[in-house]
């Protein structure tokens, strides 16, 4: 006989948007040198934290570290790999999985927010790419076996993240993984940027329309001369 049936009361749900403090973590941005990887690592690093920007040569990382500033630093890939707790993984989608195979032990144990978008362009525009594993996020989890995989930061404009002018940024970010705790973490990073909300969107098997909706953005974005994000309403 459970407790209910007993005449007991079922414990409170847990609050959806009890995150966890998140301000102590060092994050690395794999591909922080391209329009996506700086505004990300420019927006966390103003938020507090100690950022490490990732490239192929870290003298490239380094000078777009000393261009962003807020503390931020340059380092070789494998390097911020190895000194981040969370990394987030920005590269073009034509590198992604060649990066991702050359720093399997880097980023083993460690938290990897992929926000790659698998995307084609042709006359008609943009358009969604179906990688053999399913999505961008399901390859990264393919190559990193021992590493724990979220996807998210998909729908927001390098623009706005880039622009110190702008201090607050109003849109949702839809976090995907197999861990709701690794998933609350990513979570409470995005609310460490003004106007962010982080928001849980599923496991990882349903990352590819969350990816591909950026397809949808651009072409938002190109008729409406704008820079438009996402927002998730009645939550």
């Amino acid at each position: 006989m459970t407790s209910t049936e007993a005449g007991g009361t079922k414990p409170a749900a847990k609050d959806p948007w009890a995150l966890p403090d998140v301000s102590g973590l060092v994050i690395g941005v794999l591909g922080g040198t391209g329009d996506q990887g700086r505004g990300l690592a420019y927006r966390l690093a103003r938020a507090g934290h100690r950022v490490i920007i990732g490239s192929r040569a870290a003298d490239r990382a380094r000078a777009a570290a000393d261009e962003l500033g807020h503390g931020t630093e340059g380092m070789d890939n494998a390097g911020c790999a190895r000194e981040s707790d969370v990394v987030i993984v920005a590269v073009p989608w034509e590198g992604h999985a060649a990066t991702l195979t050359a720093l399997r032990e880097e980023l083993a144990g460690k938290l990897v927010v992929d926000c790659v978008n698998p995307l084609g362009f042709d006359k008609k525009g943009a358009y969604a790419l179906v990688p053999e594993e399913g999505s961008a996020a399901e390859q990264a989890a393919a190559l990193l076996p021992d590493a724990r995989v979220t996807a998210a930061f998909h729908h927001l404009s390098a623009v706005l993240l880039q622009d110190p002018a702008i201090e607050k940024i109003d849109t949702d970010v839809m976090v995907l993984g197999e861990s709701r705790a690794d998933c609350a973490i990513v979570q409470a990073l995005a609310g460490r940027i003004p106007g962010m909300r982080g928001v849980f969107a599923g496991r990882l098997r349903n990352a590819h329309q969350v990816e591909a909706l950026v397809a949808n953005l651009i072409s938002v974005n190109r008729r409406y001369s704008a820079h438009a994000g996402v927002r998730l309403t009645d939550i």
